[in-house]
């Protein structure tokens, strides 16, 4: 698909890789954005194909319901859908920090909310064009490691639903896609990791997937990772546990 004259929806798009991405595809397309900010650069809200914002918290069923309802009354279509939002908590299940409230809210938010979103716009990706359904996922989907035990979940459910899914929809014009991430230099990866990869080159990468029709985009070390997970499962292992 060729990203130019696209009217593109995407999920916390005002900050990290989604609004590395809101800033790369608002140059020549029409962008959407849901999140629970509405805080964008002047020079996106300003411009002469200024992004619109809808305020929802993904992790609020009613929110989001509202948030799709709206879209789908003012557009009669959508090219493409990136399901982007999440987060990510790290304390460990015996941690005296572990938060046992922020369980429901990361299944929510990661996953969930892409399998309501997804049903919920489909009617506006279904046309005689191609469409894109494009999943943000990340290395850990193929690999978990010690602490963020939900977020790993999550990403791993999120890459069953996301095949599932396309088996569901290989003979409509949509296709389901996904970009596996490493760890990108965002506010989520604050304080953790090291040679973490720009946003905006990650971006950039997820968006040369789209253009490329990649089923599986898998960005910097995540192609590594899916090599060694395939040939050698504990050694993949070893390598994540600690990450």
């Amino acid at each position: 698909m060729k990203l130019v004259d696209k009217r593109i929806v995407i999920t916390g798009g005002t900050s990290g890789i989604g609004l590395a991405l809101v800033e790369q595809l608002s140059l020549n397309n029409d962008v959407i954005v849901i999140s629970r900010s509405q805080d964008l650069p002047n020079k996106l809200i300003q411009g002469e194909s200024p992004v619109l914002t809808f305020k929802a918290d993904l992790s609020e069923r009613v929110q989001l319901e509202k948030a799709a309802e709206t879209i789908r009354h003012r557009y009669e279509y959508i090219d493409v859908l990136i399901n982007n939002a999440a987060i990510q908590n790290t304390p460990e299940f015996l941690s005296d920090n572990f938060d046992y409230r922020s369980i429901q809210r990361e299944i929510d938010l990661n996953f969930s909310s892409v399998c309501h979103l997804t049903s919920l716009l489909l009617p506006l990706l279904r046309k005689e064009s191609p469409s894109v359904i494009l999943n943000i996922n990340s290395g850990l989907a193929l690999s978990p490691k010690r602490s963020s035990a939900i977020y790993c979940a999550t990403k791993g459910a999120l890459n069953i639903f996301s095949q599932s899914l396309d088996y569901q929809l290989n003979e409509t014009n949509i296709s389901i896609q996904q970009a596996f991430l490493p760890l990108v230099d965002t506010q989520m990866t604050k304080g953790r990791g090291k040679s973490k990869l720009n946003p905006s080159y990650v971006a950039s990468q997820i968006l040369r997937g789209i253009t490329k029709n990649l089923k599986v985009n898998d960005i910097g070390k995540v192609k590594f990772l899916r090599l060694i997970a395939r040939l050698s499962p504990n050694l993949a292992g070893h390598i994540m546990r600690n990450s």
